[in-house]
C-alpha cells in the first residue's frame, strides 16, 4: 500500500498522542486503580481491577460508557447483576446508580464519559501534586 501523506513531525506527534501508561495512577476505589485523561467534551478512563474488588454503587451526571478489556465483572445495575466479559460493552445513561464486583480475575476496563468527570480530574491533578507536578 503506497501511503501519499508525510508522517508527523516528532513535535506534531508529541502535541496529539499519549501513552495513558505515562499518566499516574488515581485510585477510584480500594484496588481500583485507573489512567485518566480528559479532551474539551469527554473524559477517558484505563482501569484495572483487582480480583475480587469492589466499586460501590453510585451515580454521577456524566454517561458512561464501559468496555471490558481483560476479565470480568458483575454490573449493579436496577438491583440486578450483569455478568460482563472480555469484548462486552454497558452504557450507561446520566444519573442511573451502578457499581462493580470484579471477578476473581479481576477485571481490566476502558471507560468513557460525556461530558467530563471533573471529579476525576480533580483526583488526578491532587496525585500530579503530590508527585511533585509531574
Amino acid at each position: 500500500m503506497e501511503k501519499k501523506e508525510p508522517y508527523a513531525t516528532p513535535e506534531e506527534f508529541n502535541k496529539r498522542v499519549i501513552r495513558y501508561r505515562d499518566i499516574p495512577l488515581v485510585e477510584l476505589a480500594p484496588n481500583v486503580k485507573a489512567h485518566i485523561l480528559s479532551s474539551e467534551r469527554m473524559t477517558a478512563i484505563f482501569v484495572t481491577m483487582a480480583p475480587n474488588s469492589i466499586v460501590p454503587k453510585h451515580r454521577h451526571e456524566p454517561e458512561q460508557v464501559m468496555l471490558i478489556v481483560g476479565g470480568a465483572c458483575d454490573q449493579i445495575v436496577d438491583g440486578k447483576l450483569y455478568h460482563l466479559e472480555e469484548g462486552n460493552v454497558i452504557i450507561y445513561p446520566s444519573n442511573m446508580e451502578h457499581g462493580t464486583y470484579a471477578s476473581e480475575r479481576g477485571c481490566r476496563t476502558i471507560e468513557f464519559f460525556s461530558p467530563i468527570r471533573q471529579d476525576y480530574m480533580e483526583k488526578l491533578a491532587a496525585v500530579k501534586r503530590k508527585l511533585g507536578g509531574k
